[in-house]
């Protein structure tokens, strides 16, 4: 069977930046209480004319570029979001059209913050099977739209930024390893935006009661996402025969400071095998992972022949793993 492999990445953040500082003129919050609750110094925001569309649009020009390819040679496009630009079409298929990506299908997926790993294990699979030769995975997110900005222990979270990889076939060791994407909807309340879709339509009241917004239960779900994730991560590298010492990065879903240093005490990772960006550009949901590892590219801190776990936890509730060796 064929394998895939990630051979380029891009990522794209908006110019607008947001500091605590910024932030404790607008709601009762302040800078030291939210980096010491979540690690977070500011974040970027999109401007009154950006689109969701538009970061993953940018973010794809910049893995394209980084492989050395034109948008029409890929086939498959997947957008991991759950702010999209509208219902329908698909954010996928605005992206299609900006980066005139001609020959490609493509669709959106929502997985919250585990989306873009939801789209790296379905790419993965399109590969292995044949059927799709060059994918391109973007998670792209506007969370910014989406939040209270009276609501001091939500709005002081998010970010807003996409993240892109391209893959294709794999001759040889180096390759997507192993994925695994998992759900459990009993704590569906946990995170959410109630308001604006089918269930509740948009209205004056949805407005009025900020129902559109998100809402989050954010100790219960703390709770729960540090002991998920600490099973998630040994048994991805128990699936692939790997000890954590082995580890040349983990490369977390950049929620909170806490749940990350939680995970890497668990597998016995110092800080500087972690790879963290959370500090400036908040909780930027699907778009978290993809901006790290390019960051992670960028800056040499992956090399060739290196194993790298990638993780995620988000509303659903969802949580997701990828093992690759690059």
């Amino acid at each position: 069977m064929l394998k895939s492999r990630i051979i380029a990445t891009g990522s794209f953040v908006p110019e607008k930046i947001l500091t605590n500082r910024d932030l404790e003129r607008m709601v009762d919050t302040s800078d030291e209480w939210i980096l010491e609750r979540t690690g977070i110094r500011e974040r970027h925001v999109v401007s009154k004319d950006e689109s969701t569309s538009d970061l993953a649009a940018e973010a794809a020009r910049q893995a394209l570029k980084s492989a050395g390819l034109k948008a029409k040679d890929i086939d498959l496009i997947i957008v991991a979001t759950c702010t999209p630009d509208m219902f329908f079409p698909s954010t996928a298929c605005m992206v299609q059209h900006k980066i005139g990506a001609v020959h490609a299908a493509a669709f959106d997926i929502n997985a919250a913050c585990s989306g873009f790993l939801y789209g790296l294990s379905v790419a993965d699979k399109f590969i292995r099977t044949g059927t799709c030769t060059r994918a391109l995975v973007i998670g792209a997110e506007t969370l910014t739209r989406f939040v209270d900005w009276e609501d001091r222990t939500t709005c002081v979270l998010f970010g807003d930024g996409a993240g892109a990889v391209i893959l294709e076939p794999s001759d040889d060791e180096s390759a997507l390893l192993y994925t695994h994407i998992k759900s459990d909807a009993e704590y569906w309340d946990y995170i959410q935006i109630p308001g604006g879709a089918s269930k509740e339509p948009a209205s004056k009241t949805v407005l009025e009661k900020r129902s559109n917004t998100i809402r989050m239960k954010g100790n219960e779900t703390f709770k729960v996402a540090v002991k998920t994730l600490e099973t998630l991560v040994v048994d991805t590298l128990e699936q692939c025969n790997l000890k954590p010492s082995q580890l040349a990065l983990l490369i977390p879903h950049q929620a909170n400071l806490r749940i990350i240093q939680a995970t890497a005490k668990r597998l016995g990772l110092s800080m500087d095998r972690v790879m963290l960006n959370l500090d400036r550009y908040g909780n930027t949901s699907a778009a978290s992972i993809p901006i790290a590892l390019d960051e992670a590219v960028r800056t040499g801190r992956i090399r060739r022949g290196d194993y790298l776990l990638l993780e995620a936890f988000g509303a659903g509730l969802t949580w997701a793993s990828a093992l690759i060796k690059w």
